[in-house]
């Protein structure tokens, strides 16, 4: 299995009604940050995949990050929001915003 194909099992998904990107989010269960992002999310009505890195096996968190420090970046902060091919480092409302504008508004 490849460490893409492990996220894939390991991620949650939240529902949304907008589906207009690919959002993944690498968070810790107890940071507040990561709280909030979420809840940015869910606000937004957005739908995005997360998983609570501290909550699965540290095998597959040390594939997990060795796989976002192969393709986004060498410094992990949480939250790790990747979408698209984007990626955010810690909670940045305005970064989100601009991440995710669809032209819409």
């Amino acid at each position: 299995m490849s460490d893409k194909e492990l996220i894939e099992t390991v991620l949650i998904e939240v529902e949304g009604k907008n589906k207009t990107k690919d959002i993944q989010i690498f968070t810790l269960s107890t940071c507040m940050w990561c709280k909030k992002c979420k809840k940015y999310l869910k606000d937004k009505d957005v739908q995005y995949k997360y998983v609570d890195v501290d909550k699965i096996q540290p095998s597959q968190k040390a594939k997990i990050l060795a796989y976002l420090k192969e393709n986004y970046s060498q410094r992990i902060s949480y939250p790790f929001l990747v979408c698209d091919d984007k990626y955010i480092l810690g909670y940045d409302q305005k970064k989100y915003e601009e991440l995710m504008d669809t032209g819409e508004n």
